[in-house]
């Protein structure tokens, strides 16, 4: 079983920048898909981006889309949420998960493909 660990939320002024991180223990991910949720109070999860098992291919939210970039070090079983040009509207709880399965050659952005969670690190963007 795999245990995630995020690191790196906090308080941000709006149009500032904050990096998040992600890190595996108790095996590898360097097999596995790798995504960011949100959830904001009283809202429903959300997905942000999403990483391939290589870190060829990603995929973003429109709502980040510009703004977010999701990257990974395979060799520190680490994935990165950079964060720029941040708006009020990008505060919640930011999770980070584990595709269920390995090696899948299409880009998954439905939490239900993810088995593995973090307990979530908390972005807070003051207008």
């Amino acid at each position: 079983q795999v245990q995630l660990v995020e690191s790196g939320g906090g308080l941000v002024q709006a149009g500032g920048s904050l990096s998040v991180s992600c890190t595996a223990s108790g095996r590898t991910v360097s097999t596995y898909g790798m995504g960011w949720f949100r959830q904001a109070p009283g809202k429903e999860r959300q997905f942000v981006a999403a990483i391939d098992w290589s870190g060829g291919k990603t995929v973003y939210a429109d709502s980040v889309r510009g703004r977010f970039t999701i990257s990974r070090d395979n060799a520190k079983n680490t994935v990165y949420l950079q964060m720029n040009s941040l708006k009020s509207e990008d505060t919640a709880v930011y999770y980070c998960a584990a595709e269920s399965r390995p090696y899948r050659l299409v880009m998954r952005t439905t939490a239900a493909d993810f088995g593995s969670w973090g307990q979530g690190t908390q972005v807070t963007v003051s207008s």
